[in-house]
């Protein structure tokens, strides 16, 4: 299924850390049969591989800095060029910046995509619960909630039995920092997003489930209004 409309386009997703987003890609990905890309995923892969990049963005995040505009909108080019997003693709964490906003649109216009955005409307107290309560497996890298998707057993990854952690940036200090950053920097692109012309929808994803959301999600791109 592709409700975005005829037209190949690029999904955004957007919202404050925690807000879902990462959750929605996925299961919208199997709905519209198209690519999610999330930077924070790449960003992390080139961590994990210990290059001078990864080392670079390793200490920007553990100190609640975002990545500069020019990295991250060299990432992104170079996925999307691939061949797998000539139908559109789910954008997760991407843009974060006014300057990040203007380079997509261009490279939106280059490849003929349309674009659609989703603001995910989360409490910042909801989101603060919520991610100090998340953990990670450091071998498969699957995420659990101690709240809402807790492990079998207590402290331990279900699929290879690895000690789950806690993300350096899901630690209280670094998310307030977090949403400092993106009360300052990413905020504002929502007064750009809602005066773009394109089509620019508002969910509250403070308390529904996953799939109440995913719902709110398909009932906005399937109406088209």
């Amino acid at each position: 299924m592709m409700p975005l409309g005829s037209a190949p386009a690029a999904l955004i997703l957007f919202g404050p850390p925690g807000s879902g987003k990462g959750t929605q890609a996925k299961l919208l990905r199997e709905c519209l049969s198209v690519p999610h890309i999330s930077t924070g995923d790449m960003l992390r892969e080139h961590i994990h591989a210990g290059d001078a990049l990864g080392k670079e963005v390793q200490g920007l995040m553990q100190a609640g800095q975002l990545v500069p505009d020019d990295l991250v909108n060299r990432l992104v080019a170079e996925r999307i060029d691939r061949p797998d997003c000539a139908r559109g693709f789910i954008l997760d964490g991407y843009p974060r910046t006014l300057q990040q906003a203007s380079v997509l649109e261009k490279m939106l216009q280059e490849r003929k995509l349309d674009q659609v955005v989703v603001h995910l409307e989360v409490d910042y107290n909801v989101i603060i619960a919520r991610l100090t309560g998340r953990r990670q497996c450091p071998v498969c890298g699957t995420l659990y909630s101690l709240t809402s998707r807790p492990p079998k057993a207590p402290g331990v990854c279900d699929l290879d039995g690895a000690k789950l952690v806690v993300r350096d940036d899901d630690r209280e200090s670094v998310i307030r920092q977090r949403l400092e950053a993106y009360e300052r920097q990413t905020r504002p692109l929502l007064d750009h997003f809602a005066a773009s012309g394109h089509r620019f929808y508002q969910v509250d994803a403070s308390h529904d489930s996953p799939q109440q959301i995913l719902h709110k999600i398909c009932r906005f791109l399937k109406n088209g209004a």
